[in-house]
C-alpha cells in the first residue's frame, strides 16, 4: 500500500515520492535532511533523540560526526521549511536530547495527493467552453484575473515569473558549476579528500566539448558561501549549479549529488552513490555521466568512453595523490615541497596509477620557474614522469599539457609542444591549463592576437581564478599592452590581495609606461610577498636601474650575486638588471648563460617589449638559434 502524504501548513510531505512540496511545487532538499525531515514528521510531536536519528537516517554502523552532521541536516530543514530556531513553527530543539516536530499533520487524500503529483509534471492546458456569464461581469472578471496575474509577474511574488518561466519551456543547461562538495565526515583532516573529489568531478565533466564546466579554482571561492545558487549562477555565467555532499569512512565513500536548473532554482536530479576507495574512479565517471545524461547535452562515443573505462586504483595512492593535489594548489614554496612527497607516495604505492606523475611534473615545474631548483636539475625528472603518464594513460589531459610544458619550457621543442596541447585540448576543452599553455606557443610562433583569444577561453572556464586572469595580464604586458595589463592585474588582486605574480607584472607594466614610483612599490610588495625568490630582487634592481638609481641596483645586484653562492640564482635575474644598467656586455654574458641552463623565460625575450634594444645586435640571432626560434 502506498505511504500516505502527509500535509502541514501549506507543505506536503509525500514519503513514497520522496518529495517535499509546497503549494504543489517542489522543494529543494539534500537525501539526508529528507529522510531526518520524514522521520521527524512520522514521529510527530514526540521526541526523537540523537541516536535514533544517526541509527535511523545514517545507519549505526556508519561512523560520522554526529553533532556536525545532525546540525547541518537540521539547518538545511530549516531553511526549506523558513522556519526560525528561536521561535520554530515545525521543528522544536530539545537541548542535549533530540528534536520534536510540533506542527499540526493530516494525511492528504488520495485525491489530493493525485492533484498535487500532477501538479509536479509539465502543466496540461485543457480548453473548454466557458459557462455563459453576463457580458459586463464576464468582462469585469477577465480583467480583474488579468491583474491579478500581471501583478503576480511583475513583482514576482513567491517566484511565480521563474516558475511560469521554468514550466513553459525545458531548462536547458549549456553551462555548469559544480560547487565545493560538502565534508560529512566531521573530520576537518578530511577537507582535501572532499575538495579532491570535487576536482574529479569537474574535470570529468570538463571533457564533455558540448558543456561550459567552471574550473577549480573559481568554484572553491564559493566553499562555504551563503549566497543563493541563483546568484553565485549569475557570477559564473553558468545555467547550472551541481551540489552535492561526501561522506567517507575507512575505505567506504558515499556521495550525493544534486542537479539545480539555477535561473529557476528548480531541482532537476539528485543521486547517491556508494563504493570502495579502490572503485573510487568508476564512481566518479558515474556521477559525471549521470548528470550530462540529465543535462542533455551531446557525448560523443569517444567522451563517453573516457567517462566509462576505468580501472581500479590503490586506495592509498588515491589519497596521496589527493592530499598532493591539496598542497599543490596552496602554489607556495613549503606546499609544493609537501606536495612532491605525496605524489611520490602515491607512485610508490601504485606504480600503474597516472595522476600522481602529472603532480610531480607541475611540482618540479613550479620549483625551477620560480627560481627554486635548476631547471637541468628539476626539468629533466618532470620529462621522466610526463612520459610516464602519458604511456599509463594516453587519454589523460593533464598530462598531454605537462608533457607540452617540459617540450615548451625547457626543450624548446616547439612543434612537439605545440601537438601535446592541441591533443590535451582535444581530450579535455574544459581545462583551462591546456588553454593558457596554448596561448603561451601561440604567442611565441604566431603573435599577441590568437594568443590572447586563446588565454580568454581559459578565463571563460575559470573567470574568478587569480591565475588564470595574471596570465592574461602576463601576456598583455609582454606585448607593451600596459594600460590592459594593469587594468587586468588590478581584477586579479580583487581577486586575492596577496597574489605575488600580479605584483610583478604590475612593477614591469608601470615601468613600461615610466610611472617608475608605482613600479618601485610594486617591486617591493612582490619582495615581501616571496622573500625566498631572486625575481623580486631582479625585479627590484632593474626599476633602480631604469629609475636612474645605479647605486641602490649595483647594491641589489651584489645581493644577487652573494645568493648564488649558497642557493640557484637564474641567470636570467642578472641579466635582467644588466639591462636596465644599459649594459649590453653584460647582459648578453648572461643571456648566454641562462641560455645553458635553458631557463624557461629566455624564449620570452622575443616578444617581451623590454628586451627589443638588444634585438639589433649580432649576438641575438645566436640566441635564437640556441632556442631553436627562426630570426
Amino acid at each position: 500500500m502506498t505511504e500516505p502524504a502527509l500535509r502541514f501548513w501549506d507543505f506536503e510531505l509525500d514519503p513514497a515520492q520522496f518529495e517535499l512540496r509546497r503549494a504543489g511545487h517542489r522543494v529543494r532538499l539534500e537525501r539526508k535532511p529528507l529522510e531526518l525531515l520524514i522521520l521527524l514528521v512520522e514521529k510527530r510531536g514526540e521526541l526523537v533523540s540523537r541516536e535514533e536519528i544517526i541509527e535511523r537516517v545514517w545507519g549505526k554502523d556508519f561512523f560520522f560526526d554526529a553533532e556536525r552532521g545532525i546540525n547541518n541536516a537540521i539547518r538545511k530543514i530549516r531553511s526549506a521549511l523558513n522556519d526560525d530556531s528561536e521561535e520554530p513553527h515545525y521543528v522544536e530543539t530539545v537541548v542535549g536530547k533530540g528534536y520534536r516536530f510540533i506542527a499540526p499533520v493530516k494525511s492528504a487524500s488520495p485525491a489530493a495527493q493525485s492533484s498535487s503529483a500532477e501538479s509536479t509534471k509539465e502543466p496540461t492546458i485543457v480548453l473548454r467552453r466557458p459557462r455563459a456569464l453576463p457580458g459586463k461581469l464576464w468582462l469585469a472578471g477577465t480583467g480583474l484575473l488579468v491583474a491579478v496575474l500581471a501583478i503576480l509577474f511583475i513583482f514576482n511574488l513567491d517566484r511565480v515569473r521563474q516558475r511560469f518561466l521554468a514550466s513553459s519551456s525545458s531548462a536547458r543547461i549549456q553551462s555548469l558549476a559544480v560547487l565545493p562538495l560538502e565534508n560529512l565526515s566531521g573530520d576537518p583532516a578530511q577537507e582535501y579528500f572532499a575538495d579532491g573529489m570535487t576536482d574529479a568531478l569537474i574535470t570529468d565533466l570538463a571533457q564533455i566539448g558540448a558543456l561550459r564546466v567552471v574550473s577549480r579554482t573559481s568554484v572553491m571561492r564559493y566553499k562555504g558561501s551563503r549566497k543563493s545558487l541563483p546568484e553565485i549562477a549569475r557570477e559564473l555565467s553558468v545555467d547550472g549549479i551541481v551540489e552535492g555532499t561526501i561522506m567517507r569512512s575507512g575505505d567506504h565513500v558515499r556521495i550525493t549529488c544534486q542537479l539545480i536548473y539555477a535561473p529557476a532554482d528548480q531541482h532537476l536530479w539528485a543521486r547517491s552513490y556508494e563504493r570502495d576507495l579502490s572503485n573510487v574512479l568508476t564512481l566518479q565517471g558515474e556521477v559525471a555521466r549521470a548528470i550530462a545524461e540529465e543535462v542533455r547535452v551531446a557525448v560523443t562515443p569517444e567522451e563517453r568512453a573516457r567517462l566509462t573505462v576505468r580501472s581500479t586504483v590503490n586506495p592509498e595512492a588515491y589519497e596521496a595523490n589527493l592530499r598532493g593535489r591539496y598542497f599543490w594548489n596552496k602554489r607556495t614554496t613549503e606546499g609544493s615541497l609537501r606536495a612532491m612527497a605525496y605524489f611520490q607516495q602515491a607512485v610508490d604505492k601504485d606504480q600503474a596509477y597516472a595522476p600522481p606523475y602529472v603532480g610531480l611534473v607541475d611540482t618540479y615545474a613550479h620549483l625551477a620557474n620560480w627560481g627554486l631548483l635548476a631547471p637541468r636539475e628539476a626539468m629533466p625528472k618532470a620529462k621522466a614522469a610526463a612520459l610516464k603518464a602519458v604511456e599509463l594513460d594516453d587519454r589523460l589531459a593533464e598530462a598531454h599539457v605537462s608533457l607540452g610544458m617540459v617540450r615548451f619550457a625547457y626543450e624548446w621543442d616547439w612543434p612537439a609542444a605545440g601537438k601535446d596541447f592541441e591533443r590535451a585540448l582535444v581530450l579535455n576543452p574544459g581545462s583551462p591549463a591546456a588553454h593558457l599553455w596554448y596561448s603561451k606557443y601561440l604567442m611565441m610562433l604566431r603573435g599577441s592576437d590568437e594568443a590572447l583569444t586563446e588565454a580568454k577561453r581559459a578565463v571563460g572556464l575559470d573567470p574568478v581564478s587569480p591565475d588564470v586572469n595574471h596570465q592574461v595580464a602576463w601576456l598583455l604586458n609582454a606585448a607593451g599592452r600596459y594600460e590592459e595589463a594593469i587594468e587586468w592585474e588590478r581584477r586579479t588582486l580583487d581577486m586575492d590581495p596577496g597574489f605575488p605574480p600580479a605584483h610583478s607584472v604590475l612593477a614591469s607594466a608601470y615601468e613600461g609606461k615610466g610611472m617608475h614610483d608605482e613600479a618601485v612599490a610594486e617591486a617591493k610588495r612582490l619582495l615581501a610577498l616571496s622573500p625566498d625568490t631572486t625575481d623580486a630582487v631582479g625585479s627590484l634592481a632593474y626599476i633602480h636601474a631604469r629609475t636612474g638609481e645605479r647605486s641602490q641596483a649595483l647594491r641589489e645586484l651584489a645581493e644577487l650575486e652573494a645568493l648564488s653562492k649558497h642557493k640557484y640564482v637564474p641567470s636570467i635575474d642578472s641579466a635582467t638588471v644588466y639591462l636596465g644598467l644599459g649594459d649590453k656586455e653584460q647582459a648578453f654574458r648572461w643571456l648566454e648563460k641562462a641560455c645553458e641552463e635553458r631557463s624557461g623565460y629566455l624564449p620570452w625575450l622575443t616578444v617581451s617589449a623590454k628586451w627589443a634594444p638588444l634585438r639589433s645586435d649580432p649576438r641575438y640571432s645566436d640566441l635564437l638559434r640556441c632556442m631553436g626560434l627562426p630570426e
